[in-house]
């Protein structure tokens, strides 16, 4: 196992906080380029991401069961059976996205409808251009995905790093042909995306293929050996942490709905106020890719005493980071807001928000969402699933609705449930891993 020192850990750190900034950015390229054709093309783009963010959400959760099975075996220095259990992940992957992407390619034009209702006839065509050419990307984005959470796995956080910094600047300058110079627009952002994918799946399949880094090869991955045990294994992380994040984002869909009934100052003010929250989180996003790997590694060592050691240095860590980052936005929230050129209504309501989400991210935050992938490493996944749904729905859900509307909160109340989420998951996580029950979970069998 791999020692955890501090060189070691801000190694693996920095290039995951980079990573998590680079992610946001790509997203909104196509969005941002493709407003020279005409606001039906930002709608149809916007649209499809929408969708297309699920998709990477599911991808990414499928990927965090491999990731956890593969760390658990380096941790125990099993290459052989890491390498294993890592083809078992591209194949289950590659596969159910393969599946996804015949569904959204068939049937583009009814699930479109299905999800946004009528919609105009520009939009629709745009949305499902770019729903064709980017769902046929799907197997591409999985593979890729997959291959990013092996190396990071394996405690190698800067070739995906070094990855998404790439893919971005190809991304753009495709995007700067097809869009400005073959006037393209909508067809031309989506062969960008289609074109970056593949390059990035082909790139890194490459990179592990050819056993440049130990601990995990995918040589002898085209001899398909499926090995049922394995993908259970990853299954049984996967399948939880994927069904919580989609209860997550459905719950969250839900709640925002609230802000079109208190008229367009509140639908504004929660937007700016959300893309503060999103940045701000992105620190401890990547603090909790690395507690997972680590304590993956940890536990496949049997070594829970550094398992125990290694969260409570990472989740020091990340509360300092985020208690400062909410001390930050709360000194300079005025200019913050100021930047967005809003009205004094949506202003004031942004500020209000952005009060709660200074005193949530530096409270409970971390608790609630960094320390549960140190459970989900251990193979605690159903219960982080079942705690996870059981806050969103009593209370960021149902409270919202009840503080809002029946209370007379307003839109206000739908924060003030989002931070009331943040406590009970807290609470939750801490008992549960005060308890030790995570430490009598299995991951791997033999």
């Amino acid at each position: 196992m791999k020692q955890w020192n501090n060189r070691t850990l801000f190694g693996l750190l920095w290039p995951l906080m980079i990573e998590q900034i680079l992610a946001v950015t790509i997203g909104a390229v196509d969005t941002i380029m493709v407003s020279s054709v005409g606001e039906f093309a930002i709608s149809g783009v916007n649209i499809i991401d929408n969708i297309n963010n699920l998709m990477i959400i599911a991808f990414a959760a499928l990927c965090t069961g491999g990731a956890v099975v593969v760390s658990q075996y380096i941790g125990r220095k099993d290459y052989e059976n890491s390498s294993l259990a890592a083809k078992q992940l591209i194949y289950s992957v590659v596969l159910i996205s393969l599946i996804i992407m015949v569904i959204a390619v068939t049937f583009h034009r009814p699930i479109i409808s299905l999800i946004y209702g009528n919609i105009e006839k520009d939009v629709l065509d745009a949305a499902a251009t770019y729903f064709i050419v980017t769902g046929i990307s799907y197997p591409f984005l999985a593979l890729n995905n997959a291959n990013s959470a092996l190396f990071r796995a394996a405690g190698n956080s800067k070739v995906p790093m070094l990855m998404a910094l790439f893919i971005n600047i190809l991304h753009i300058s495709i995007n700067v042909i097809l869009i400005y110079v073959l006037k393209l627009g909508v067809l031309g952002a989506a062969l960008s995306t289609l074109s970056c994918r593949i390059i990035a799946a082909m790139i890194t399949t490459s990179m592990l293929y050819r056993d440049i880094y130990s601990p995990i090869s995918l040589s002898g991955l085209f001899k398909i050996s499926i090995v049922p045990s394995m993908i259970k294994n990853i299954l049984n992380v996967g399948i939880p942490s994927g069904l919580e994040s989609s209860m997550f984002q459905i719950g969250r869909l839900l709640t925002q709905r609230i802000f079109t009934a208190f008229g367009t100052a509140a639908i504004a003010a929660n937007a700016i106020a959300s893309v503060v929250n999103s940045l701000s989180f992105m620190p401890g996003t990547a603090f909790g890719i690395a507690l997972m790997t680590i304590v993956g590694q940890c536990v496949g060592a049997g070594d829970y005493a550094e398992a125990k050691k290694q969260t409570y240095k990472i989740m020091k860590i990340a509360y300092i980071t985020l208690f400062t980052i909410g001390v930050l936005i709360y000194i300079f929230m005025e200019p913050l807001v100021g930047i967005f050129n809003l009205s004094s209504e949506a202003h004031r309501m942004a500020k209000i928000f952005l009060r709660i989400h200074c005193v949530s991210i530096a409270l409970t935050w971390s608790m609630g969402f960094i320390l549960p992938n140190a459970l989900r490493a251990a193979g605690d996944a159903r219960y982080v699933m079942i705690a996870a749904t059981v806050s969103m729905w009593t209370v960021r859900v149902s409270a919202a609705y009840l503080f809002t509307f029946t209370f007379g909160f307003g839109p206000i109340g739908v924060w003030l449930a989002m931070a009331g989420d943040f406590i009970l998951r807290s609470v939750l996580y801490v008992k549960r891993w005060r308890s030790g029950k995570w430490q009598d979970k299995k991951v791997i069998t033999h």
